[in-house]
């Protein structure tokens, strides 16, 4: 089971990269990442709900480019995009702090010697 939801993973995965293939044009901003591993590798169904939200937000964005006649509506769909990458991935963190999982953090402090 856990070999059949990595392939599914990596699959899923690939999708935002054809999507900026197929239109040379990208965003003028940085888009935010897209996990490629679920918080503590636990493969349930806050997962599966999160790769299925990331892979609507690149159909969203293909339909939109295709349908784009002008650079404002290019930009409006990669700005779309990049909201609704952050939308699934605030509602997976939440989802999985619910059930007790929490994301590591590194800070890093500076000293004066």
């Amino acid at each position: 089971m856990k070999l059949l939801a990595v392939a599914v993973c990596l699959v899923s995965l690939g999708v935002p990269a054809l999507a900026t293939a197929q239109y040379s044009t990208g965003p003028e901003f940085p888009l935010p990442a897209i996990r490629s591993e679920p918080i503590s590798e636990v493969f349930n169904a806050q997962w599966f709900n999160y790769l299925a939200n990331v892979n609507e937000a690149d159909k969203e964005l293909n339909h939109d480019l295709r349908r784009a006649s002008d650079r404002e509506d290019i930009a409006d769909a990669w700005e779309e995009y990049a909201v609704e990458l952050v939308d699934a991935d605030k509602d997976y963190v939440k989802a999985m702090r619910k059930r007790g999982y929490r994301v590591g953090r590194v800070s890093l402090l500076a000293s004066r010697n």
